[in-house]
Order: structure tokens, then C-alpha cells, then sequence
């Protein structure tokens, strides 16, 4: 049963289409210009997760509510990889400090990219009527939340970020 969204519901599922087409465009121009193996992989991965959020918010604005099933799957996966390229890469950074500054700066920048788009569709959850499209958008939320432990996770085992 298609869903009826407001006004402000369809404005907020645009801007959130916006954020996603940045960060698919970002992660993959960022893929192809990082140094590091282990970082291109993490942009490829997050590039294709961003797509799929991509076409979930397509879906929402013509009135779909799209089954979360099989993306929960491939997040907890892509989880696992970015798990795996955080240890990885632990393990192979034996001087902590002796990093690519551009690789440095592609990190920090999606890293705050994820953090505004974490926090938008924080605020787009408490404004949608329907229980499910708030689910969805959860779930999406959540993804981008562990996009940023990623790469935190890269950052911080490479010595590009301090935890004081």
C-alpha cells in the first residue's frame, strides 16, 4: 500500500536524497584518489552502501516503503569489512604518524560528512507519521553512523586521529 507523504516529509526525503548522491559521488571520487588499499576499499564499500540508501529514499519519495530485509544483511557485512580494514590496517601501521596527508584529509572530510548526514536523518526521524518509513530511515541512519566508525577506525589506527 503506497504511503501519502506531507510536504515537509517530501522536502525532508530531498534533502536526504541530496546528502546521498554527495556521498556516493564523494566516497567514489575519494576511492580513486586515496593512496592507501585498505582505505580504497572502505570508499568502494560505503560508495555502494551510499547507493543503496540512494535508492531507498527513490523509493519512499513515490510512496514505497522498501523491505529492510536484505539491506540489513549487506550493512552487517559491510560492518565486518570495515572491521576487518580497521585491523588490517592496525597491523600494518607499525609507525603511527607515518601517514598520507591527502589520504588525512579524504578521511576527515567524509568523516564529517557522515556526521552531518548521521544527524540529519536524526532530525527527518522524529518528523515522519509513518512507523515504518521511520524504521527505514533508522536503519539508514544507523549505516551512516557505522560509515563514520570506519573511518574513525581507519583514521585512528593509521595515527591520523588523536583520542585525548
Amino acid at each position: 500500500m503506497p504511503i501519502q507523504l506531507s510536504q515537509k516529509e517530501k522536502t525532508l526525503l530531498m534533502d536526504q536524497r541530496t546528502h546521498e548522491e554527495t556521498c556516493v559521488d564523494k566516497y567514489t571520487k575519494y576511492a580513486n584518489q586515496a593512496q592507501d588499499a585498505q582505505l580504497k576499499q572502505l570508499f568502494n564499500s560505503y560508495s555502494a552502501q551510499e547507493q543503496e540508501h540512494l535508492n531507498t529514499i527513490n523509493q519512499l519519495l513515490i510512496g514505497q516503503v522498501p523491505s529492510m530485509g536484505g539491506q540489513q544483511g549487506q550493512g552487517q557485512q559491510a560492518q565486518g569489512q570495515q572491521q576487518t580494514a580497521g585491523n588490517q590496517a592496525q597491523t600494518t601501521s607499525t609507525v603511527q604518524g607515518n601517514y598520507n596527508q591527502e589520504d588525512a584529509k579524504l578521511c576527515k572530510d567524509m568523516l564529517m560528512t557522515e556526521k552531518y548526514v548521521s544527524g540529519a536523518y536524526d532530525t527527518a526521524v522524529f518528523e515522519f507519521r509513518d512507523t515504518n518509513v521511520r524504521q527505514v530511515l533508522n536503519h539508514i541512519q544507523k549505516e551512516e553512523q557505522q560509515h563514520g566508525e570506519g573511518i574513525f577506525q581507519y583514521m585512528q589506527s593509521q595515527g591520523m586521529y588523536q583520542v585525548q
